[in-house]
């Protein structure tokens, strides 16, 4: 965020209207850059677009939808665990808010979010559980899950149309 705010000519971008955005892990990446770019005071960020989220990871897969939705609709529990592997270094990572943001303590002056999330997604409610606590900190939300959907809906926006209504509803400037 950083070189994108250093490089706003070169970029032809407004270094006033940086945003972030990603899913799965690259909303997990987003909602981590958000909070920096806060603790950082610099550059500025307006917006956040976090499409079903990974901002908990919790190893201990507490949320209902790791039950509900663990096997069966592409992202798997399984591949989870698989994932937090790649990205922890150990147990004790879990626990750290640049690693799982759900945990930062301090939510509040983070930029506008809109989360979005799917019915049959393991990580429906920890984006869930992050669009509430940005919401109850003050920090303006748009949520929606998207029912019958499951994770990486997002990307067949030319074949499914609840895909092509997210992408309609996410913010474009």
């Amino acid at each position: 965020m950083n070189w994108v705010s250093d490089h706003a000519d070169e970029l032809n971008v407004n270094p006033s209207q940086i945003a972030v955005g990603g899913d799965s892990a690259g909303g997990n990446l987003s909602a981590v850059m958000a909070i920096k770019a806060k603790e950082q005071g610099s550059p500025p960020l307006t917006y956040q677009l976090l499409i079903y989220p990974a901002v908990s990871t919790d190893i201990r897969f507490d949320f209902p939808s790791m039950t509900e939705n663990a096997n069966g609709y592409l992202l798997t529990v399984d591949s989870i665990r698989w994932f937090y592997s790649q990205y922890l270094r150990n147990e004790e990572d879990a626990m750290n808010p640049y690693s799982s943001p759900l945990l930062y303590k301090n939510v509040t002056s983070l930029p506008p979010a809109m989360v979005i999330t799917a019915e049959f997604d393991p990580l429906r409610y920890e984006g869930k559980a992050y669009a509430e606590r940005l919401q109850q900190a003050g920090v303006p939300v748009h949520y929606t899950c998207y029912k019958g959907m499951f994770h990486q809906f997002f990307n067949l926006g030319h074949e499914v149309d609840a895909a092509k209504a997210a992408i309609m509803e996410a913010p474009t400037s």
